[in-house]
């Protein structure tokens, strides 16, 4: 198994879990909380996934230290580039769906969040992809 799948099998863990600690985040918040009120979800979010990223990367460093500083090789690039083509797409559907929930409902607060969820589950689709594809792509 390569650094860069390594790295996405833990960055993919690592969006699982804190995917998991915003939806338990925005559970608690009350359906006519202010549209203020959604930012405060997000900023544990945020710190928690940038923590988060720098400890499995330094991890994986220490764990690999010629493969992490690396470039990714002729056969690798291609497909994290596809990986990112293929997560791309799927936030623009999940991103033209929430548009048109906001259409039909008009409540704001709910289409800020199906925003951030697609934000998140585009970025978990990208590590499942780059691992799908660098243990099967071709």
């Amino acid at each position: 198994m390569s650094f860069r799948e390594k790295s996405a099998w833990a960055m993919g863990g690592l969006m699982i879990i804190t995917g998991l600690f915003y939806v338990s985040l925005v559970s608690g918040l009350p359906v006519d909380a202010p549209p203020i009120a959604q930012l405060g979800p997000l900023i544990p979010y945020v710190l928690m996934v940038i923590v988060g990223s720098i400890i499995v990367q330094i991890t994986l460093s220490v764990w690999m230290p010629h493969e992490a500083n690396s470039a990714a090789d002729e056969r690798e690039q291609p497909l994290i580039n596809r990986a990112g083509h293929w997560s791309g797409i799927l936030l623009s559907i999940t991103i033209t769906y929430a548009a048109i929930q906001y259409l039909c409902t008009g409540q704001g607060n709910i289409l800020f969040q199906w925003i951030v969820g697609s934000l998140i589950l585009a970025q978990f689709a990208e590590y499942a992809f780059q691992v799908f594809l660098l243990r099967y792509g071709r």
